[in-house]
């Protein structure tokens, strides 16, 4: 069944009866059926029961024969489940709901929340990183965390080894938010189980899984989304060129979000994601007051006024005039992707279809080509991998 895009600022009724609950976790836990669909069928059908009568037909006419919905006996059995774990139902729409989620395109209908609820109106930063951390690394995770948390702000990470423990174990005492790729109630990694429980004191553990879901490597990108969404900002602290935190990365940029990195030694693995962010544009963070002032709701005067004050002879240095942001470099990987196939392509054939300056598409060639995303071929010809 094809996926749309959910329309965010009309979100759908949140349930008010047990039966509604029933009906929406059977809709959303149905075969096929993902966020955006699930928005989609709600949109078209008005209700959840409505939706999950209407499902077997939407599913034969998309190629797919003999579909039932979600049996009523397996939603109930996850509510039953949520119960006993003390866990809370947060639909889209409902007033817990957060406001910043709720905007991206694939918002969670479900979450899943153990903790304290309130937790949610506050401001959010993202905090991620390698779980191979270095000292170094784990050093400034602590660091910033604990200031930023100071400054009223919640850190959101993923509980996971290295970086994300440092960034939650620092700010207990605020209240964190780790967002779990399994269900909200499996433990893991196992050794996070103490600092799982006490997460959930002052802070809030969410999940968009079902109950008692143990975690396999595709639900890591879909809970990197969540992690960024919440977030007004994503910091990385290490990262390697191939990792989780550049997911969360991508989906920041995807979502509007700005992204904000710490660099590291060039000779270090875990810091190539970071200084592949910076040079690509994203900003970067040597304490907490860069990450404070590269938000959007950041008294940008305040702060000029007060430069001016402090280096009133040091004029601010012009940016480059063929600086692209990090952003901007994102949407040129996927133009480049999207216009590429398997049959080989002239590489200048692109660069004119692309509209773009050659010296700004070519690093990007290169660096698709290392990542073993793209082919050269004979002749100045290029496909994809």
């Amino acid at each position: 069944m094809p996926e749309d895009t959910h329309p965010s600022t009309h979100p759908p009724l949140p349930p008010t009866t047990e039966d509604d609950r029933v009906s929406w976790l059977r809709l959303l836990r149905s075969r096929r059926v993902g966020p955006s669909t699930f928005y989609r069928l709600m949109g078209e059908h008005g209700s959840a029961q409505a939706a999950l009568a209407a499902l077997p037909d939407v599913a034969q006419a998309a190629g797919v024969e003999n579909y039932s919905p979600c049996p009523e006996g397996v939603a109930q059995a996850e509510l039953r489940a949520a119960k006993a774990a003390g866990a809370r139902m947060i639909c889209v729409g409902d007033p817990h709901y957060p406001a910043d989620l709720q905007q991206i395109s694939d918002a969670s209908p479900i979450l899943w929340a153990i903790g304290d609820l309130s937790i949610l109106a506050r401001p959010m930063i993202a905090l991620v990183g390698a779980r191979n951390a270095s000292s170094l690394g784990l050093r400034m995770a602590k660091a910033l965390a604990t200031d930023l948390a100071a400054r009223g702000h919640v850190v959101v990470s993923g509980l996971a080894r290295g970086i994300d423990t440092a960034a939650h174990t620092a700010t207990l005492e605020q209240g964190t938010i780790a967002v779990m790729a399994g269900g909200v109630d499996v433990m893991y990694p196992a050794e996070n189980t103490r600092l799982a429980e006490d997460i959930v004191k002052t802070g809030l553990r969410l999940s968009e899984q079902p109950m008692g879901t143990v975690p396999q490597a595709r639900h890591f990108p879909r809970r990197n989304r969540i992690i960024s969404g919440l977030s007004q900002a994503v910091v990385i602290v290490e990262a390697a060129a191939k990792s989780g935190s550049l997911i969360t990365a991508r989906a920041a940029l995807d979502q509007g979000r700005d992204v904000l990195a710490v660099p590291g030694h060039p000779f270090d693995a875990r810091a190539a994601g970071c200084n592949m962010l910076i040079r690509d544009g994203a900003t970067l963070v040597r304490k907490a007051d860069d990450v404070i002032e590269s938000l959007p709701n950041h008294d940008a005067t305040d702060r000029a006024e007060t430069d001016q004050q402090e280096m009133p002879l040091t004029p601010p240095p012009e940016p480059a005039a063929d600086k692209r942001s990090l952003r901007e470099t994102a949407a040129l990987h996927s133009q480049i992707l999207s216009r590429l196939g398997p049959s080989p392509m002239a590489e200048d054939q692109l660069v004119r279809d692309l509209k773009a300056p050659t010296n700004a598409v070519a690093p990007i060639l290169t660096d698709l080509e290392l990542d073993g995303r793209i082919r050269r071929q004979p002749g100045g010809l290029i496909s994809l991998a």
